[in-house]
């Protein structure tokens, strides 16, 4: 069965959408009407999408992008934190506390820069729907991955918290947490990693960006009107709750 959506006269950000995950949601969201603009430190711009260059960890530059929107659009309608940084595979003793305060800033602060940015423009329109992409390390809390279980687990904390914030209002607050997706951030980790990784799988593959992307289209939509503040996972049976 086919899935349609009508995202028309809408306005899309999608943080980290030039790659990965953040491509193909921000390419689904086009695909069915949306105005997306993607918001990444390194941005690859798409026939379907219009990119700016964002650290989602600098005031300043989310502040400028967003006056750009605001002019043109005058609202924004779907926000889509997905900007992420993994970091290495170590164990904590091992790690680079520059590398763990940078995987926190990008995937936690990041997310805290953008909403609170964005929110006061969807709370004006009485409406929105806000995703965050989480991770199944936030849940289970991974080894080799501490900061980055941490960074996720806080994003998982911050939509429950955030959702029962605007709950007087159409603000759908939501997060998405995938297991190992076959992305060049799970590749980069090694193939011995990725074997284990998929090793572990009920399902013994990784997931695919499509996948990942078909669920934040419906959390984005009007389909999606009595969830918030809910997780999601797409582990392919790995998470455990």
């Amino acid at each position: 069965m086919s899935v349609t959506y009508d995202f028309a006269g809408k306005t899309a950000i999608v943080t980290g959408g030039s790659r990965g995950i953040g491509r193909a949601v921000a390419n689904g969201l086009a695909q069915w009407g949306a105005d997306v603009w993607i918001w990444d430190a390194d941005p690859l711009p798409t026939d379907e999408t219009r990119s700016r260059t964002v650290d989602v960890t600098r005031a300043a530059d989310i502040r400028a992008a967003l006056s750009e929107i605001v002019a043109e659009a005058g609202r924004v309608d779907i926000l889509v934190n997905n900007a992420g940084y993994l970091g290495s595979y170590l164990s904590f003793e091992a790690f680079d506390p520059a590398e763990w305060q940078r995987i926190i800033g990008v995937n936690l602060i990041g997310t805290f820069e953008v909403t609170q940015q964005i929110l006061p423009i969807m709370r004006k329109a009485g409406s929105g729907r806000i995703v965050n992409m989480g991770s199944l390390a936030g849940k289970e809390g991974l080894p080799n991955l501490a900061a980055y279980s941490a960074a996720s687990a806080g994003v998982i904390a911050f939509t429950k918290a955030l959702s029962r914030e605007v709950c007087d209002t159409e603000i759908r607050v939501n997060c998405v947490a995938p297991g190992p997706i076959d992305t060049d951030l799970i590749r980069r980790l090694g193939n011995e990693v990725v074997s284990d990784m998929i090793g572990a799988s009920p399902l013994k593959r990784l997931g695919a960006v499509e996948e990942v992307a078909a669920l934040v289209l419906w959390l984005c939509s009007d389909a999606s009107s009595f969830n918030t503040g809910a997780v999601f996972d797409m582990s392919g049976g790995r998470a455990r709750y």
